[in-house]
């Protein structure tokens, strides 16, 4: 007897009654809105909550904001936070901006080489930046200080870092490669014809440069101080390693310090960093206004130019010599510092004595480091998870935004780019308090810093992603559609392989970033969960300046041969990895 089972009135499955683009969709918006919205809600919560005791709830107060905004502490934390933040903003953009004049406008040798040498700087972690100018300019150790006093008999060092200027001046120095970035393409994109209209009625290049220039450079002047300055709001490295020790506070700082007291006041930190929250809220803001007015200094047209390079004549082996100066103070003598210092036996500024006495017990330490190998681990996996959850998660939310008619589409671009106003401490500290209060079992694991790495770091795979799908057209789609293909055939198969460029720049970043990242890990890992970044915090923290200079050397060397080969492969899909 043969059984037979009439499905003809069967009804159809799930996915075959309900389109899977809308299921998909629904869980992007879902993802987005949670990782946004979540870090703002709890944190703006848990600012006004004071506990009462171990086993009594919090309540609601006004306390955290009194002590924030009322105490003297509080206001010099502020105020050193602004003048912290404006001073880095301005040396970054002097020192980039000129810089990038001279390489995109003038026939100074060697712009090919100083192009190249920028790089550099953006893949060096900030922490391991700051130690090697500790280790520079220190009052008592530095090279550079030591040096001068043996060559010139000074009785005092000439630098002290452990300031208010040093900070600024190592803050600055580090992002003046993203100045320079910026600057340049404003620079390469901007119509000559009028400058070089200024030359041949007489006016010198520093009169053109001034006048014309850089007046028509206002709106990415402006944008780009705002860009230094937020970040240099959210810096935390600098303050924590230079600002601490002299008891200078700034904003970051006095979170930092406020969340190592037991028992812990996250509401006051709340507090704080819902201050630090306005200010990058406001930069961002006065930005994208600005971006939005910009069309009166439009100088680039349907009309073809070409740029030409102003002759300086003999004035251009000065200029090549300010590139060197630069590769020198940036790349070159943080590098030769922390190598030096990775063959010494106990940290001695060099000397013939010194020389000596060079051993490789620090890299034997460090091989040997227990947590050394599940650190590179942990990094490498989250970067590795990052980048890809980030970037297809960029995509679909792109497509959304671009590609639909949805209604309300505007509010999800808005909630994707929100994070880009949190800086790393907060929110870090946002997810700190919430996985506290909604305990779902990932606290002290690598998931909490998953999340927050992928919420970090999602309005930047929005970017990337954004360019490429404003280019696609609808008719591929549509074609597609129309030869019967279902939406998750017509994303994966046509959509995603024609962003590409994109989606693999994007990728390429975050990967990067996301190995170097401190300021969010610094208060998610716990035992098991270090990464790189925090285990060379954790080495500064313990005074072991030889083993940190060893494993930063190895740390640098592993990164720019990842960014090699993120190049390599990126040139196959034509994208470059920063």
């Amino acid at each position: 007897m043969e059984l037979q089972l009439d499905v003809t009135n069967t009804p159809p499955r799930f996915w075959k009654r309900h389109d899977s683009k809308w299921l998909v969709v629904g869980t992007a918006i879902l993802i987005v809105a949670v990782l946004a919205l979540i870090p703002l809600c709890f944190l703006l919560w848990q600012s006004f909550m004071t506990p009462q005791g171990a086993d009594t709830p919090s309540v609601f107060t006004l306390d955290n904001y009194r002590i924030a905004f009322g105490s003297a502490d509080s206001w010099s934390a502020f105020a050193n936070s602004v003048e912290f933040a404006i001073g880095a903003a301005l040396v970054s953009f002097v020192i980039g901006s000129g810089l990038a004049w001279i390489n995109e406008r003038t026939n100074t040798p060697l712009r090919q080489f100083f192009s190249v040498v920028t790089v550099v700087p953006l893949i060096n972690p900030a922490i391991l930046f700051t130690i090697a100018w500790i280790l520079l300019a220190s009052p008592k150790i530095g090279v550079l200080n030591v040096s001068l006093m043996h060559w010139f008999g000074l009785s005092h060092p000439p630098f002290n870092i452990y300031s208010m200027g040093g900070m600024i001046w190592i803050d600055g120095l580090q992002y003046s490669p993203m100045a320079f970035l910026l600057m340049s393409a404003a620079f390469r994109g901007m119509d000559p014809s009028l400058e070089e209209s200024a030359i041949m009625s007489g006016a010198g290049v520093l009169r053109t440069t001034f006048s014309i220039t850089f007046r028509l450079a206002v709106p990415a002047i402006v944008s780009t101080v705002l860009i230094l300055f937020v970040r240099a709001v959210e810096s935390f490295e600098v303050p924590a390693l230079i600002g601490l020790p002299v008891k200078i506070q700034v904003l970051t700082s006095s979170i930092y310090e406020a969340l190592q007291q037991y028992p812990t006041p996250t509401g006051l930190a709340a507090s704080y960093s819902t201050i630090l929250l306005l200010i990058t809220s406001v930069g961002i803001f006065i930005q994208s206004r600005l971006l939005a007015k910009g069309g009166r200094f439009t100088t680039v047209t349907g009309k073809a130019f070409r740029a030409r390079a102003i002759d300086l004549g003999p004035w251009r082996y000065l200029t090549a010599a300010i590139f060197v100066l630069y590769a020198l103070v940036i790349v070159v003598l943080p590098l030769l510092v922390l190598l030096w210092s990775s063959f010494q036996k106990f940290y001695a500024p060099p000397s013939m004595e010194a020389l000596r006495h060079l051993t490789l017990d620090s890299y034997r330490y460090i091989f040997r480091y227990p947590e050394l190998k599940e650190a590179v681990g942990n990094s490498l996996l989250l970067g590795f998870s990052c980048a890809t959850g980030v970037m297809l998660l960029s995509a679909i939310v792109c497509w959304i935004v671009i590609k639909t008619k949805i209604r309300g589409r505007w509010l999800l671009d808005n909630l994707a780019s929100l994070p880009m106003v949190f800086p790393g401490l907060v929110l870090g500290l946002a997810f700190m308090i919430f996985f506290l209060n909604v305990n779902i079992g990932i606290y002290g694991t690598l998931w909490i810093l998953l999340i927050a790495y992928v919420t970090r770091f999602m309005p930047y795979g929005m970017r990337y992603t954004q360019t490429s799908m404003v280019q696609l057209s609808k008719e591929l789609e549509e074609s597609a559609e129309m030869c019967g293909s279902g939406w998750g055939t017509t994303f994966f198969r046509i959509v995603l392989p024609l962003i590409k460029p994109g989606l693999m720049g994007g990728w390429i970043y975050v990967f990067i970033v996301s190995i170097r990242e401190l300021s969010a890990s610094i208060l998610l890992y716990s035992p098991g969960s270090e990464t790189i970044s925090v285990v060379v915090w954790e080495l500064w923290q313990n005074g072991q300046y030889v083993e940190l200079s060893a494993l930063s050397v190895m740390f640098v060397i592993g990164l720019l041969a990842l960014v090699s080969f993120a190049q390599w492969v990126g040139s196959k899909f034509g994208v470059k990895a920063v």
